[in-house]
């Protein structure tokens, strides 16, 4: 913890000129920005202040502006973009400035964080040799405090071991551990404005606090300003001093955020508000009872997954992925699985669906068995158990229609006649809400909510009555998130179908699922009823999961006294 104490003086001492005193006016000063990319306007007359030390959330869909105008502050708008207005930086205006003057500013002035550190870091290049660019800043000649100062860099930033990060390829650390790597670079050469653009939005929730943690004890220590880009109302609620709330590229609200927050003043800011999971735990609680009611007929539960065991060997060591696991599912109900990437999540959900065999135990599907099955005989039970994937983009064949993507598993099966299948396609698209003209479409000619309700009606074509969600609205805005929740819940209401919804986010399980498991390490370390597990958590992991959460629905005092809980029965959720 000393080595990374050190981090803010050796940083002023390797930089020699001292920071000017603060001046009155804005580090950031945003003028009545235009940008267009040829003949579209995607952002129209934006205007926004940033000072030093403080915080700014850009909040808004996919779609709303809010990385064009990162770009446009950063001078990376693609060629053939057009901006227009003043952004002002230190009283200078980029846009007016040449290349050869901003291209100083870029780095050591403002510094950026792109939100998939995947694609930001060469694979092919070791994690120090990158760092040594971002060394290279610093204007420091000497290449052994260049690393002394990376070094500390990444144990400011919370690695614990900042050497092995160092000699490490990126594909060797994990998302937050790439996080963290690239927030350390971008910190390195103490620039006044940090651009963070949605830097949590694939991460574990648990990790997802670490790095807003992380950013905002950087702000305070470092007094930079920080422009942090988000769709999440909650996370910048929690984490910023003003908002900015986009829509189509037009600012719809501005202000302090406890304002925008608290009495959000435009349509579109109440909508997204009404949107966040963390904010509404109870928005779908009528539509989920309603279901839960409507499809109480059978006894027995639909899912039986008993003393499961699955163990791996990679590099000669043995792994256990799951750990003697048991849970059963209701009809008609939701179970989620939670926990954090590496808890043993994606095994059991392979396992359920047939895709690995357990060392042990056994897993049956409506009173069938999985586990010991040929693939020919699996094919049987697959006809009632459909996954949806986490990314509808590549789990659909972009070269195919809509129309032929959701009657596959009709050609598959040879359920009905050609006249029957068309008929069948058309109703699983009605059933997720979409209109028959997409029929002939291709993924890439869809929205991201567009191509996860394709998604859904393609596992819905076969009439299953299990679906496993592998983390289907992840890669999705708020308000889609939303959409599609709406979409899966009024589904099982109106057909029984059964959910096994694997999740990190907590928020969104407390909306959605009547029972959840938490997995920890392979285990599960306590499951019950959301409303139990929610309301009087038992184990400090799911505490700290609970308590992980933006706009937090966690109580923590009531883990001073807990009431004891029994282990979940299908008669809890009645």
């Amino acid at each position: 913890m000393a080595s990374q104490d050190r981090l803010t003086d050796t940083l002023i001492r390797a930089i020699t000129i001292a920071p000017a005193p603060q001046p009155a006016a804005p580090l950031l000063r945003v003028d009545n920005l235009s940008v267009s990319y040829g003949r579209q306007d995607v952002v129209h007359d934006v205007g926004f202040e940033l000072g030093r030390g403080k915080s700014l959330a850009l909040i808004g869909e996919s779609g709303s502006g809010k990385s064009t105008i990162a770009r446009a502050v950063l001078r990376l708008l693609p060629n053939g973009a057009r901006a227009s207005g003043a952004v002002q930086f230190n009283e200078q205006n980029l846009l007016a400035l040449p290349e050869r003057r901003f291209r100083p500013l870029r780095g050591r002035q403002i510094g950026f964080v792109p939100q998939d550190p995947g694609n930001a870091l060469n694979p092919v290049r070791t994690i120090g040799v990158q760092a040594m660019e971002a060394a290279a800043l610093t204007d420091e000649p000497s290449v052994a405090i260049r690393r002394a100062l990376i070094l500390d860099t990444f144990a400011k930033v919370g690695l614990d071991n900042p050497q092995r990060a160092y000699d490490s390829y990126p594909h060797q650390l994990s998302g937050g551990m790439l996080q963290r790597v690239l927030i350390g670079l971008a910190v390195l050469p103490r620039p006044a404005l940090l651009v963070a653009d949605e830097p949590t939005s694939a991460l574990d929730v648990t990790i997802q606090k670490r790095i807003l943690d992380l950013l905002s004890r950087l702000q305070h220590d470092l007094n930079i300003s920080l422009l942090l880009i988000t769709h999440d109302l909650a996370i910048a609620a929690e984490r910023t001093d003003t908002l900015v709330v986009l829509k189509n590229g037009v600012v719809q609200e501005a202000g302090k955020t406890s304002a925008v927050f608290s009495s959000p003043s435009s349509a579109y800011a109440r909508k997204l508000h009404a949107d966040v999971p963390a904010l509404n735990p109870d928005r779908y609680a009528r539509l989920r009872e309603t279901g839960l009611r409507l499809h109480r007929t059978e006894e027995a539960p639909k899912i039986e997954v008993s003393a499961v065991t699955k163990k791996f060997t990679v590099d000669g060591k043995v792994l256990t992925a799951v750990n003697d696991i048991s849970f059963a599912v209701a009809p008609g109900t939701t179970h989620a699985l939670v926990g954090e990437s590496g808890s043993g999540k994606t095994t059991t959900i392979r396992l359920l669906l047939g895709l690995e065999e357990p060392d042990s135990g056994e897993i049956s599907v409506a009173g069938e068995q999985v586990s010991g099955r040929s693939r020919e005989s699996l094919r049987a039970v697959w006809r009632h158990l459909q996954l949806v994937y986490q990314n509808p983009f590549t789990s659909l064949d972009p070269t195919w229609t809509v129309e032929h993507l959701v009657r596959e598993p009709l050609d598959r099966f040879k359920i009905g006649t050609s006249k029957e299948r068309a008929e069948q396609v058309r109703q699983a698209i009605a059933n997720v809400g979409l209109d028959e003209h997409l029929l002939t479409r291709k993924p890439g000619a869809l929205s991201g909510g567009q191509r996860q309700r394709v998604a859904i009606a393609r596992s819905l074509v076969l009439k299953p009555d299990v679906i496993v969600l592998d983390e289907p609205t992840s890669a999705l805005d708020v308000s889609v998130q939303a959409d599609i929740v709406e979409v899966l819940l009024s589904l099982q209401a109106r057909l029984g179908l059964t959910y096994v919804f694997v999740s990190h986010d907590l928020a969104l399980v407390r909306q959605l699922a009547h029972t959840v498991s938490v997995m920890q390490r392979g285990s599960i370390v306590e499951h019950g009823t959301v409303a139990d597990i929610f309301g009087n958590p038992q184990h400090p992991y799911t505490a700290s999961l609970l308590a992980s959460i933006p706009g937090g629905i966690a109580d923590p005092v009531r883990m001073t006294h807990p009431k004891p809980r029994q282990v979940f029965r299908k008669e809890q959720i009645a």
